[in-house]
This record gives structure tokens, sequence and C-alpha cells, in this order.
């Protein structure tokens, strides 16, 4: 790990800059890479596309506490997309909730870091995720005995097209409207690849945004960018610029990101990250660092 780097990663309570945000995003896709390759089973695809949303989410936006990972008050995250775990993890381990070195036990017999997140095994997973499609349902819930309980903690779910394929999304998405749950917001990973092919293919989606709005939804109006940290730190603002909700944002991603032959890329969705490509992967991701890490 670079110098910079650890030094980052020792005030992790700082809120980052987007520069800084950038740069942990690049190192975290380093270490998904290369666990993806040792372990020789993962989700590259997926968890590559949300690196900068879950990386500023963690160093910038949510109140938490990694030393009390049960604290009551705490803002909630679920990866409704739960096969990015690995990415998850990264963040994790980076924000201080265990050692990072404990990311390349993932997905070994008996690890406590498995395919999919088990909020009974995992420091700082607040829901068990897996079966796409139920996360939505899971924050509404959340963000009800939030209000039945007063309290003031906020729920951010992120899904991929995957969740957005599965009618229980959708009923979450009309109850929560109707309930105008306070509190909840639905963060749009909108990579538009996903196992089988492109979404357009799959299962078409667009027009995505009138969709969430006729169902109820406060959308914010911005289109962003969801591999720059810039534009989600400025998300974070719309979601702090009125009492209106629930609130969606959606973010335009790129599948299997930073990694030439697999942007884009339905086949790098879950395969085996064999040596070759290895080899050609990681150089161009450390290049990209190497330029993050030059702004910081």
């Amino acid at each position: 790990m670079e110098e910079k780097l650890k030094k980052l990663l020792s005030d992790p309570e700082r809120k980052m800059n987007a520069a800084e945000i950038n740069y942990l995003a690049s190192a975290f896709r380093e270490n998904m890479f290369t666990v993806l390759h040792e372990r020789q089973t993962g989700h590259w695809g997926g968890a590559s596309s949300a690196a900068e949303i879950i990386t500023s989410l963690y160093f910038n936006r949510l109140n938490i506490d990694p030393k009390n990972p049960n604290w009551e008050d705490r803002d909630r995250f679920i990866l409704s997309k739960g096969h990015a775990s690995i990415n998850l993890y990264t963040v994790l381990a980076a924000r201080g909730y265990f050692p990072l070195e404990d990311t390349h036990q993932f997905r070994t017999l008996g690890a406590y870091l498995q395919g999919h997140p088990a909020m009974l095994k995992v420091p700082g997973v607040d829901m068990s995720s897996g079966a796409l499609g139920h996360g939505l349902s899971i924050g509404v819930g959340i963000q009800l005995a939030a209000r039945l309980s007063g309290k003031k903690y906020w729920t951010y779910v992120l899904t991929g097209e995957g969740c957005l394929n599965e009618g229980s999304t959708w009923e979450a998405i009309m109850y929560a409207a109707k309930e105008k749950v306070k509190g909840l917001v639905l963060m749009i990973d909108y990579n538009k690849v996903q196992l089988d092919g492109t979404e357009a293919d799959i299962m078409p989606l667009d027009p995505l945004a009138e969709k969430i709005k006729a169902f109820g939804w406060h959308l914010c109006p911005n289109k962003y960018d969801g591999n720059k940290a810039e534009d989600v730190l400025d998300s974070f603002k719309w979601m702090d610029s009125d009492d209106i909700w629930p609130k969606a944002v959606i973010y335009d991603t790129i599948k299997g990101k930073d990694v030439s032959f697999s942007e884009g890329k339905n086949t790098w969705h879950g395969c085996a990250i064999d040596d070759e490509h290895y080899e050609l992967g990681i150089k161009e991701l450390k290049a990209i660092t190497a330029k993050r890490e030059a702004l910081v």
C-alpha cells in the first residue's frame, strides 16, 4: 500500500474531498481485482462500477462508528446488489471495521467474508443481501422503524439493473411513495449491463427517470457520472437541498470500470480472472491509481 494511501486511511473520520475519494476508489479497485484473481471467483463487473459511489458514502457521507457497528443511531447502507460484496468489504475494511488483509479470505470455506454480505457475520453490514430485489423493501422497513422510534438516521439503498427487474423493488417503490418515507434514498448504479447481456436486451428500463418520477419519488433532476467522486458528492448536496421524500438518484456508471477489456462487457460480470488478464488489468488499474494519486 502506498504511503499516501496509508496516510489517508490513518484518518478515516475526516470527510474526504473528491480527489481523495477518486484515489481511494482506484486503490480499492486494485485490491478487488487482486482478491478476485486470487480466489478465482466473485463479481468484478458490478463491484468496479460502484467503487466511487460506495467510497463516497463511507468516506464523506455516512454517520457511522466502526468501533460500534451496531450503534442504534447510525446511518444504514444496504447493498441490494449483494454480488458486488468485494467492493463493500474492501471499503468497510479501509474504514476500520476489520483488517484489510481479511479481504483475501474472500469466499474461502469457513471465512466470514462470503460471496454475499451477511449481517450476522460481517461488522458494518446492515442487511444480508444476495437475492436481487430485496434491498429497497428492507430499507423502507428500516426507515418506517426510524419514524416510529423518533430516530434521525437515513438509509441508503444501492441497486443495479437486476434489482430493478424484480417486482418486489417496484412494490417497495410504490409503498415508499405512498408513505413519503423520510430518510430513504435509492441510489441506482446504472451500468446498463447484466449477467447475460445488456440491460436493453434483457429487460429494458428506459425511460427509467420518468418511471421513478411517475411512481411518486423525488428524483434528482441532474445527470450524474457515478464513476466521478465530484458528481457523487454533488448528489449529496442535492439530497440535503430539500425535505421532499423519498429521494432517488440515478448514476451512470461503467461495468468493469478502469480495465479496458472488461468495460461494458457482460462476460466480466462474474467470470474468473485468469493470470493473463490479471497482469493486463492490474497494470491498467495501477496506472490510473497513480494518476489519481498525483492529484491528491
